[in-house]
């Protein structure tokens, strides 16, 4: 179970950067646009990343690391 939500954060991240790689050449058109989807895809990733790192604290206590 646990390699499976690991598995899961990290296709989500890898799906948040191939859909900001396709969206990039419509988003470049602007400062604004180009902006907003870098700090959308920088974000999405992060928050990914803290709901992983909470998992991992939760699963390590419940073991007794």
């Amino acid at each position: 179970m646990h390699h499976i939500k690991t598995l899961g954060y990290l296709v989500s991240s890898i799906s948040v950067l191939l859909l900001a790689i396709v969206s990039w050449q419509s988003a470049q058109k602007t400062t604004a646009m180009s902006a907003c989807l870098i700090v959308g895809a920088v974000t999405s990733v992060t928050g990914m990343f803290c709901r992983w790192i909470t998992y991992e604290l939760e699963e390590r206590k419940k073991q007794g690391r």
